[in-house]
């Protein structure tokens, strides 16, 4: 299937009523996701209006200086703010826009972010989310992000 087809079948699926967000279908959604697999991504928490994802940081996710490549710790920002808009908006969502800030390097075992809901209305949701790298001393924060998570498929009216 041409990969226009294939988006035209996904927004015809997810134009559907809004449906909830549940951890299962989260974890369904991560796996239809080839980069997610390719990362090792792991959704370890969706409720309460919050959402984690895991990352061990394997050699191949490093960068020269052996912290985290920041697209690892980004991917993990963008995708666990859309997790978290989800919960509020339902499963047919997309980042508008967010921003990072990357406060330490990213040296650990594992990668772990953390995003809630600040705010949500009909058709977009503000998060915010947390970044952290995870080793036998606990959590440490890495980044932290904030981004708009719009209902996916609405036509502007522009």
């Amino acid at each position: 299937m041409a990969q226009t087809d294939q988006a035209t079948a996904w927004l015809a699926r997810v134009r559907k009523p809004k449906m909830e967000l549940t951890f299962e279908l989260g974890r369904q959604v991560l796996q239809q996701q080839a980069f997610s697999r390719l990362l090792g991504a792991e959704l370890t928490r969706l409720d309460s209006g919050c959402a984690e994802l895991q990352v061990e940081l394997r050699p191949e996710l490093l960068q020269q200086n052996g912290f985290a490549h920041g697209g690892v710790v980004c991917y993990l920002a963008d995708n666990s703010l859309t997790y978290a808009g989800g919960l509020a908006l339902g499963t047919a969502v997309v980042t508008s826009e967010f921003k990072i800030n990357y406060v330490r390097p990213a040296i650990g075992q594992r990668a772990l972010a953390r995003a809630s809901v600040v705010h949500a209305g009909k058709r977009q949701a503000v998060c915010r989310c947390d970044v952290f790298v995870v080793d036998d001393g606990g959590e440490k924060l890495v980044a932290t992000a904030l981004g708009t998570i719009a209902v996916a498929g609405t036509k502007s009216s522009a």
